[in-house]
């Protein structure tokens, strides 16, 4: 490390692969860092620490992950490099044995990430740490709650997950699933609401499944997180359709402070896939569901997942699921070409894969009708004025914020308005967002 021993002159840069549970750590860990006396490296500095968030739901995911550690190694040659997170826990090995790799962390060690490297900056010098808990050992729950780069914050109510999908190797990134208490989380959200926070996402790995251990559910999470004062705006994350409950739909549509906004897991939009898969619902469930959705807020933005071309999905079972998709009333589709993954049941139990460059072909086609979608969902509002929170505006360029129903929406350049709801008209579809004036 080139910096002396002093922590309080080391820096650090800060790079995160994955999920906005994975940019909720990153941003908890940097925190409690800047606490301790080593602060962010700015523009220009050459860091004395790489701290790496790492991802694995794809092997294009470890693929990016090892190519930034590398690329980072060569550009700063003095600098111990942290890799911790999925790809930690998963394929330590692998990542210990990149150049310039001094601290492999994994599932259970995030939370003692700080403290283990202010010792490490102290002077506590190893050759490599390698810190790994097996993951059916993993138990403990490590809170999160962090700002962003705009103006929300992400609550992190949940981790791991018990579900076991054919495909996925999460189960095995972060453990079974835990989560935190109900009365804890509610402090959280009451201290952003203290610090000025007005929006709040609720992040986890399988947020649905919060409080399976402890007896309290998600519902009841929602319903005390909607009664803190100060918290204009709550966005609820990626959520199973078979835990999205119509207890929740009903209480989101008559919310003032959570939004109608939805991003639910498809995966595919053929029962035989979604079997496959070993996914806990079926087509008709999660129709019911975006239609229930519909029916109670027909202004709702629904972003759905979708798998192209998962071992098993032979050319039939994939038509039939796009005309599945095409039929659902949802504004986005966020489309993932299947990625294979060494230990998964797809790769044991099921024989039929999907060439390459038709897993590419049918994502391309998938993300046709994502854009047509939008584009729609789009039109449906030229000329309404929608609630705004606008984000602190970069230096000298328009500003930007979000809908309530999540529309991105770019607005002239305001003064006082930062960080504030504001009614907006959309006056155009600019594609992936609409252009916005300000109503007096």
């Amino acid at each position: 490390m080139s910096a002396s021993n002093n922590q309080s002159s080391v820096t650090a840069l800060y790079h995160t692969f994955g999920c906005k549970l994975n940019f909720a750590e990153t941003s908890a860990i940097a925190s409690r860092l800047a606490d301790s006396g080593i602060t962010k490296a700015t523009d220009g500095m050459v860091p004395d620490l790489i701290i790496i968030n790492s991802c694995s739901v794809t092997e294009e995911a470890d693929k990016k992950c090892r190519q930034t550690i590398r690329s980072y190694h060569r550009r700063y040659p003095d600098a111990a490099i942290v890799v911790y997170g999925c790809y930690a826990q998963l394929k330590p090995d692998e990542v210990a044995s990149l150049e310039g790799v001094t601290i492999v962390a994994g599932a259970d060690y995030k939370h003692h990430l700080p403290e283990i490297i202010v010792r490490w900056a102290e002077g506590d010098r190893m050759e490599k740490l390698k810190l790994i808990t097996p993951t059916k050992d993993i138990r403990q729950f490590q809170p999160s709650c962090s700002r962003g780069d705009r103006t929300r914050y992400f609550l992190k109510v949940q981790d791991g997950c018990d579900y076991f999908c054919s495909y996925c190797t999460i189960p095995f990134a972060r453990g079974r699933s835990r989560s935190g208490s109900i009365e804890s989380l509610v402090e959280q959200a009451r201290q952003v609401a203290a610090e000025g926070g007005k929006e709040i996402v609720i992040t986890g790995v399988n947020i649905g499944d919060f409080g399976k251990r402890s007896g309290e559910t998600f519902f009841d999470l929602v319903k005390a997180l909607d009664k803190v004062e100060g918290i204009e705006r709550y966005r609820i994350s990626s959520i199973e359709p078979d835990l999205l409950t119509d207890d929740i739909i009903r209480f989101v549509a008559e919310s003032k402070r959570f939004m109608p906004h939805f991003h639910i897991p498809l995966q595919a939009g053929n029962d035989e896939v979604l079997k496959l898969m070993r996914r806990h619902y079926d087509t008709e469930l999660f129709s019911e569901r975006i239609n229930t959705i519909k029916e109670l807020m027909p202004h709702a933005f629904i972003g759905v997942d979708v798998i192209a071309g998962s071992r098993g999905e032979k050319p039939e079972l994939f038509a039939s699921g796009m005309e599945f998709i095409k039929s659902l009333p949802i504004s986005r589709l966020h489309v993932f070409p299947y990625s294979e993954r060494p230990g998964t049941r797809a790769v044991t139990e099921i024989d039929y894969v999907v060439a390459q460059n038709e897993k590419h072909r049918r994502a391309a086609l998938l993300g046709d009708i994502s854009n047509q979608k939008l584009h729609e969902f789009h039109e449906s509002f030229v000329g309404t004025i929608r609630p705004v929170l606008v984000e602190h505006s970069i230096k000298g360029s328009k500003m930007y914020g979000f809908t309530d129903n999540y529309i991105k929406v770019a607005l002239p350049p305001c003064t006082g308005v930062a960080n504030k709801v504001i009614s907006v008209r959309l006056t155009e579809n600019l594609g992936d967002e609409m252009k916005g004036e300000p109503v007096q």
